[in-house]
């Protein structure tokens, strides 16, 4: 795109709202240089929000015109809402047969390269489980950094030691380490959304965003499942929890939004009345606006949203040029 001489990156821009002309087309975006705090505007034909799916929200909801009082693209009033992120509990344990193994790297061991999808769907058609969709099951093994002070957790091994024994604990211990980590599915509630916050702006003087959150029965009970799981193989391991389970998933789930798998605020579907975007990332109501970021998600898989946001917005990408070649936009 550099070397075709058609792109142009402006750096150092905290983009505050998206303008409109008097056709009710978006002309452009208004920002801030936060190297001089000093309001500029770029133009174009064609105006694509990808801030992640917050950010845009933030922008949309902060373009306030006679035409959209309540905020850019927003007649459905959704902008904001339905707000999603990955469902999330982890539990770890102490493996003894991991103990005193020869010196090896295991990097790679956990993480990217060792996954459980769900396995489960025949007890959740049948009704077994108590909450809807799934979860899959990352992995962190023992050989990592050892944490500070306590010798990779050892304390809660062996009470504490020093010297030769600590060194002994140390070389017996280290490895034997496993945590889980399920992620899954969150369905999304009205209960959950972003708005402007009235009072409170960001340094630059863009009004910022105020959170409303709440896990439904669907992911704390799937919480509680994962905590559960993980304790049942770390004991079929022969090992020993770090901690007994939750029985309480509100307890066990992860706080929306540490996950950072944000999706939703500006939902896609095939009813202009009940979703903010079309099934091209394309606004309802500006039809030259896409938001191509996690925004248009009106479900959140277990999966990581990443390579799906990438995907959607290849495809929005294509329809766009083919609109402009057609001469709509």
């Amino acid at each position: 795109a550099l070397a075709s001489g058609n792109l142009d990156i402006v750096s150092d821009a905290m983009a505050r709202e998206v303008t409109l002309g008097p056709d009710g087309r978006a002309n452009g975006v208004t920002y801030i240089d936060r190297r001089t705090g000093k309001e500029r505007a770029v133009k174009g034909r064609v105006v694509v929000l990808a801030a992640s799916s917050a950010e845009s929200v933030r922008i949309l909801l902060n373009s306030k015109s006679s035409r959209f009082p309540q905020g850019l693209a927003n007649s459905s009033g959704l902008v904001g809402k339905y707000i999603m992120d990955t469902v999330g509990a982890s539990l770890g344990g102490q493996i003894p047969a991991l103990e005193g193994l020869p010196l090896h790297n295991e990097d790679g061991a956990g993480g990217n390269h060792a996954y459980v999808p769900w396995w489960l769907y025949k007890e959740q058609l049948a009704g077994k489980l108590g909450f809807a969709r799934g979860y899959h099951i990352e992995f962190n093994s023992g050989r990592q950094m050892p944490s500070h002070g306590t010798g990779a957790g050892l304390d809660s091994l062996t009470g504490g030691s020093y010297g030769r024994k600590f060194k002994e604990d140390a070389r017996r211990y280290y490895g034997s380490q496993l945590g889980f980590a399920g992620r899954g599915e969150m369905i999304p509630n009205e209960d959950s959304f972003c708005e402007i916050d009235p009072k409170v702006k960001d340094k630059w003087g863009i009004p910022v965003l105020r959170f409303n959150w709440k896990w439904s029965e669907h992911e704390t009970r799937q919480a509680a499942h994962m905590q559960k799981t993980f304790a049942e193989l770390i004991t079929a391991m022969g090992g020993r929890v770090s901690r007994p389970p939750a029985a309480d998933g509100a307890k066990a789930i992860v706080p929306g939004g540490k996950i950072i798998h944000e999706v939703g605020g500006t939902i896609m579907g095939a009813d202009p009345k009940k979703s903010v975007t079309n099934q091209w990332c394309q606004t309802w109501d500006v039809k030259n606006l896409f938001v191509t970021d996690g925004g248009p998600f009106c479900s959140n898989a277990d999966k990581n949203p990443t390579l799906t946001i990438m995907a959607l917005a290849w495809r929005a990408s294509d329809h766009l040029l083919s609109e402009l070649k057609k001469g709509n936009l």
